[in-house]
């Protein structure tokens, strides 16, 4: 059985404490239950006032992106920054 929900879920809180004050903190996703996971982790960062949420929405490919790489059309990119 593939672990990568729980993998990222046990990542995400190591990945904020290697990080110094204003680090920023990049994570794409590929598919909604992993930008799910990403996106409740940021909000409740921000909310315990550890993380400032850079991207309002995920950042996605352009038409002209998809058209030239395919792959990239369910990639998201969450960014935050360490207070």
């Amino acid at each position: 059985m593939n672990r990568e929900l729980e993998t990222l879920e046990i990542a995400l809180p190591q990945a904020v404490e290697l990080l110094g004050p204003g680090g920023v903190l990049a994570v794409i996703s590929f598919h909604s239950l992993e930008d799910r996971i990403v996106k409740h982790y940021f909000r409740e960062q921000r909310r315990a006032g550890g993380l400032e949420v850079i991207t309002k929405s995920p950042l996605v490919a352009t038409p002209a992106e998809r058209a030239r790489n395919p792959r990239s059309r369910s990639a998201k990119l969450r960014l935050a920054k360490k207070k």
